[in-house]
C-alpha cells in the first residue's frame, strides 16, 4: 500500500446528535459537538491534550407574559412540554484566523436551547476550558427589544452596546414584573425569533484602504450567520482586533449587528459561505441557506455595504437563486469554487431523506445547472465535504456510511475509501463494528486527511470498560492517494521500477495531490497550516526518501523556476539559490518549513541555528547524511538570510521615509513602527561579505543623521534583563551579557534571546513563539513583508507612500506561520506544521 502510516482515532465521552458535528479550524484544531460539551483536540495527537466547552442550562429571556389559559394553545405546546435540563450542542463553527485576540480562531456554539455564544482559546489562562467572550443571543434580544419584536428595520442604536437583559426580574415574577402581557401567538413568534438552530462563519473579508479612512474602522472582518426557527438569518460583523496580545485576557471582541435577513418561511436548518476572488478588483461573498421546507437560496453580498455600520436601509445581500425541492427538509449544504472554473460554484445539498444533489452555478450569468441527484443513504445526510477544489466530495449519513465521490464533467463517480487500515496496539481502540451512526466529516486544511465522527452502539461495547466511558470516536483517513487527472509527468517513475511494492499510479496520485496542496498555500491570504502535508512527506521519507526528494525538486522546478522539465537536483537547487531575490516571500516561507520539518527533520532548531552559512559545523550531527544535509542547510540559511534582508531593508526605508515626511503620523494602535534600527545596522556591519550593496547604502543614509533616532531606536548597547549588565550585539539570534562576576570565566553570564523581528534583546515577559523554527519575538512583523513578490530596493524611491502606516501581524518572519504563546505540554496548542 502506498499510503502513509494510518492515523490513530480519538475517543469521545459524549455523543453527537446533529449534522456537521465536527469542524476543522484554519489553525489546525478539531472541534466536535459531543453531547453537552464541545471537545477540541489536535489531529496529530488525538488522545493528547484537549480543550473543552461545557454547556449549561440558561435562564429564559424575558420576552413577555401570557395568560395561564393561553398555555394550552397549540402554538405553545412545544414550549410547555420542554423539559431538557441538560442542553446539548446543536451547531458549531470556527471563525477564520485573525479574529481572536491572539490572532487565532474563535468558535461559535449553538445549543439545543437556541442560544449562541462565542468562545476564545485560553491562550493566557492556563486552563483546558475555553473562555466565553460574546453572547450573541443576548445581543439579539437587545436588537429585537428595541424593535419591539417587529423587525421593521434596524434601530438607530448600536446593538453591540445594548445592556444585558435584567435577569433579576425573572426571579421576581409575577410579584414584581414589568413585562408586557402578550398573546400566545405573539409569544410563539418571539420564541421563534430568539431560538437559533444553525451558525456559520464566513471567510475573512478584506476591504480596500480607501473604504476605511477613519482610524477606528476595521480593514478586515468576518460575518457570523445565525439561522433560526423564524426563517430569519441574523448577521453579525466581527472585526479583526486593532492589536494582538498573548498577555491581556480582557481584550473585548468587536462585534456589530449587520442585518436580519428574511431567508425562508420555515426553519433555517443549514448555512454555508463561499468567498470568490477570481476577480481581484471585485471579490464576492456568497451565502447559501437551506430550510426545513426543502428550499435552498443563494445570496450575494456587497463587501462595501457589509463594512458599513448598522443603520443603513439597503440590504447588503441580494437573492441570486431559489432552488425549490420536494418539501423534504434540507439537512446540510456545502459550497466550493470549481477548481477549473473559478467563477463557478459547486453546490452540494443534503436532505433528510438520505439523498443529495449537486448543482453547478455560474455567478456571472446567474445560471444554475443540476448535475445529478444521488439516493445512496438510508437516513438523513449529516455532512457533505468538498476536497481538492471540488474534485472530490464526501457524504456521510446517520446510517453510518461514508461515501467518497470524484467529480467528472457532469456527474459523480464513487471511489473507494480505504477503511481496513491496520491499527497500532492501543487499549482505547474499538472496532468499527461498534459504530452506530456518522454525524459529520471535515477535511484538513491541506486536503490530505478527512476526519469523520461516529457514535457507538453501546450494546456492542464491553459494559465494564468501554461502555462506561466511550460514546463516540473520530476516525482519520488519508485521502491524498485518491485518483486525479494527472496533468504532470511523474518525476519518479525511474525510481518506482525498482520498488514494485509501491504502485506507480498511486504514488503519482499522491505526488499530484501534494503538489496541488502546496500550490494552494502560495496564496498569501491562506493560513500556512501544513500539518497533513508535512506528516505525509515524513511518512514517505522514512521508507522512500528518494521519492520525497524527487517530489520536492519537482515542486521547486514548478513553483520557483516555472519549469515543467525534469532537471537534476543539483541544478534546481543551484538555480533556486541564485534567484532568491526574485522569489515571493510566501514561497520562501514554504521552502523554510519544508527544509526544517522534512529534509532536515533529523536536526532540531538549535542545531540548525548553530550552523553558519558556510556549513562548517556539521561534524557529529549526522555523519551518514552529511552531504544530504549540507545542501538543504545551505538552501535554508540562504532563504532565511534573504527574508532577514527584506525585513531590515523595509525597516530602514520606512524609517527614512517617515523622517522625510514628519507630517505623516500613525494613529492606529495596530500600525507597525520600525524598531531595533541600531541592531540592524550592527548586523549589516557584521555581515558585510554577504549583505547586498543596496542595503549597505540605505544603512549609511539612515546613519547619516543620528539626531533623527529616538532613544529606543538607537540604543546600540543593551542591558541584561537579569543583572543589568551590558549586552553587546554578536548574533541576531542570541545575546550574552558582560557581567563581571560571571562564574563561567569567559565574561559571558546570561544567555538572552533576541527578538526575531527587531533583533533586540527580549524582555522577561510572555513572548510570541514559532513552533517551526523555535524563534521568539516581542515585536510583530510588518504585513507587507509577507506580500513581497521580490526584493529590489530603489534607492531613489523616497516617497511619502513609503511612510504610510502598515499593519503588523503575529506571523513568523522566517516561516510565515501563526505565532503563539508557548504552552506547557499538558495544555492544548495548535500545531500548524
Amino acid at each position: 500500500m502506498a499510503s502513509p502510516t494510518p492515523l490513530q482515532p480519538a475517543m469521545l465521552l459524549g455523543s453527537p446528535s446533529y449534522p456537521n458535528a465536527i469542524a476543522w479550524s484554519d489553525e489546525n484544531l478539531i472541534a466536535v459537538a459531543s453531547g453537552h460539551i464541545v471537545t477540541i483536540l489536535k489531529p496529530e495527537s488525538p488522545n493528547g491534550p484537549r480543550g473543552v466547552i461545557k454547556i449549561s442550562a440558561s435562564e429564559p429571556l424575558p420576552i413577555g407574559l401570557v395568560e395561564r389559559k393561553d398555555l394550552l394553545s397549540g402554538c405553545l405546546l412545544s414550549t410547555c412540554l420542554y423539559r431538557d435540563e441538560k442542553p446539548g450542542v446543536r451547531s458549531i463553527s470556527w471563525s477564520p484566523v485573525g479574529i481572536a485576540p491572539n490572532s487565532g480562531c474563535l468558535i461559535a456554539v449553538c445549543t439545543t436551547e437556541g442560544h449562541v455564544k462565542i468562545y476564545r482559546p485560553p491562550f493566557c489562562d492556563f486552563c483546558a476550558e475555553w473562555i466565553e467572550v460574546v453572547d450573541i443571543t443576548e445581543m439579539l434580544y437587545g436588537y429585537l427589544q428595541c424593535t419591539e419584536f417587529q423587525d421593521n428595520g434596524i434601530p438607530s442604536i448600536e446593538v453591540s452596546k445594548v445592556p444585558k437583559p435584567n435577569r433579576k426580574s425573572l426571579k421576581e415574577m409575577p410579584e414584581n414584573c414589568n413585562l408586557p402581557l402578550i398573546s400566545a401567538g405573539q409569544y410563539a413568534s418571539r420564541s421563534a425569533m430568539m431560538c437559533s438552530l444553525v451558525i456559520s462563519w464566513s471567510p475573512l473579508l478584506h476591504v480596500a484602504s480607501e473604504l476605511y479612512p477613519a482610524p477606528n474602522t476595521c480593514s478586515s472582518f468576518s460575518l457570523l450567520a445565525v439561522g433560526g426557527k423564524s426563517g430569519k438569518v441574523s448577521l453579525w460583523r466581527f472585526c479583526s482586533p486593532d492589536c494582538y496580545t498573548i498577555e491581556d485576557n480582557k481584550v473585548p471582541t468587536a462585534v456589530e449587528f449587520v442585518e436580519m435577513l428574511q431567508a425562508h418561511n420555515s426553519w433555517v436548518t443549514t448555512l454555508s459561505w463561499l468567498f470568490l476572488d477570481f476577480d481581484a478588483s471585485n471579490p464576492q461573498i456568497l451565502l447559501a441557506t437551506g430550510s426545513s421546507d426543502g428550499s435552498v437560496k443563494v445570496w450575494l453580498g456587497d463587501n462595501e455595504k457589509l463594512l458599513k455600520s448598522s443603520g443603513t436601509d439597503q440590504s447588503p445581500f441580494v437573492l441570486v437563486e431559489v432552488i425549490n425541492g420536494n418539501a423534504v427538509p434540507i439537512s446540510v449544504i456545502s459550497v466550493t469554487a470549481h477548481v477549473q472554473y473559478p467563477s463557478k460554484m459547486l453546490l452540494a445539498i443534503g436532505k433528510a431523506s438520505g439523498s443529495f444533489e449537486i448543482w453547478l452555478c455560474d455567478i456571472h450569468s446567474r445560471e444554475f445547472d443540476k448535475l445529478g441527484s444521488y439516493n445512496v443513504h438510508d437516513y438523513v445526510v449529516t455532512s457533505l465535504a468538498w476536497a481538492f477544489g471540488g474534485r472530490f466530495l464526501y457524504s456521510c449519513s446517520q446510517d453510518n456510511v461514508v461515501h467518497s465521490w470524484i467529480l467528472r464533467e457532469k456527474h459523480l463517480d464513487e471511489v473507494t475509501i480505504v477503511s481496513d487500515m491496520p491499527r497500532a496496539n492501543n487499549a482505547t481502540t474499538v472496532t468499527r463494528d461498534a459504530f452506530d451512526s456518522c454525524y459529520g466529516a471535515a477535511v484538513s486544511p491541506g486536503n490530505l486527511v478527512i476526519a469523520t465522527v461516529h457514535c457507538f452502539d453501546v450494546e456492542k461495547l464491553n459494559r465494564m470498560y468501554e461502555g462506561r466511558i466511550l460514546r463516540a470516536a473520530i476516525e482519520f483517513f488519508w485521502i491524498g492517494g485518491l485518483q486525479v487527472n494527472v496533468w504532470l509527468k511523474s518525476p519518479y517513475s525511474f525510481y518506482i521500477e525498482e520498488h514494485l511494492s509501491f504502485p506507480e499510479k498511486e504514488l503519482t496520485y499522491w505526488g499530484a495531490n501534494i503538489l496541488w496542496s502546496l500550490n494552494q498555500f502560495q496564496h498569501v491570504d491562506k493560513s500556512l497550516v501544513l500539518w497533513d502535508v508535512i506528516a505525509a512527506l515524513l511518512a514517505f521519507k522514512d521508507s522512500k526518501s528518494k521519492y520525497v526528494e524527487d517530489l520536492l525538486i519537482k515542486w521547486l522546478s514548478l513553483s520557483f523556476l516555472r519549469s515543467h522539465k525534469d532537471l537534476p537536483t543539483e541544478k534546481v537547487l543551484s538555480f533556486v539559490s541564485s534567484s532568491f531575490s526574485d522569489i515571493p516571500s510566501r514561497l520562501l516561507h514554504l521552502l523554510n518549513i519544508i527544509c526544517r520539518r522534512v529534509m532536515l527533520s533529523e536536526l532540531d532548531a538549535d542545531q540548525v541555528s548553530r550552523i553558519n552559512s558556510k556549513v562548517q559545523n556539521l561534524e557529529g550531527v549526522c555523519p551518514a547524511m552529511e552531504k544530504q544535509i549540507t545542501k538543504w542547510v545551505e538552501i535554508l540559511l540562504s532563504s532565511e538570510r534573504e527574508l532577514r534582508e527584506r525585513l531590515v531593508g523595509f525597516s530602514l526605508l520606512n524609517f527614512r521615509s517617515s523622517t522625510s515626511f514628519p507630517e505623516a503620523s500613525i494613529s492606529r494602535s495596530s500600525c507597525w513602527r520600525p524598531v531595533g534600527l541600531a541592531q540592524m545596522e550592527q548586523w549589516i556591519a557584521l555581515d558585510q561579505d554577504h549583505v547586498r550593496d543596496q542595503l549597505k547604502v540605505i544603512a549609511s543614509e539612515v546613519n547619516h543623521d543620528k539626531s533623527r533616532f529616538t532613544p529606543s531606536k538607537c540604543l546600540a548597547t543593551e542591558q541584561c534583563s537579569f543583572c543589568s549588565a551590558p549586552v553587546l550585539f554578536e548574533s541576531p539570534e542570541v545575546g550574552f551579557c558582560q557581567a563581571e562576576n560571571c562564574s563561567s570565566g569567559n565574561g559571558k553570564c546570561h544567555r538572552l534571546l533576541r527578538c526575531a523581528v527587531s533583533m533586540q534583546v527580549c524582555p522577561i515577559t510572555p513572548l510570541w513563539f514559532c513552533v517551526c523554527c523555535h524563534r521568539s519575538a516581542f515585536r510583530l512583523t510588518p504585513e507587507p513583508l509577507f506580500r513581497m513578490s521580490s526584493f529590489h530596493v530603489d534607492l531613489d524611491s523616497s516617497t511619502k507612500s513609503s511612510s504610510e502606516a502598515v499593519s503588523s501581524k503575529p506571523l513568523c518572519s522566517f516561516c510565515g506561520i501563526l505565532l503563539q504563546r508557548q504552552q506547557p505540554d499538558f495544555l492544548l496548542s495548535p500545531m500548524p506544521v
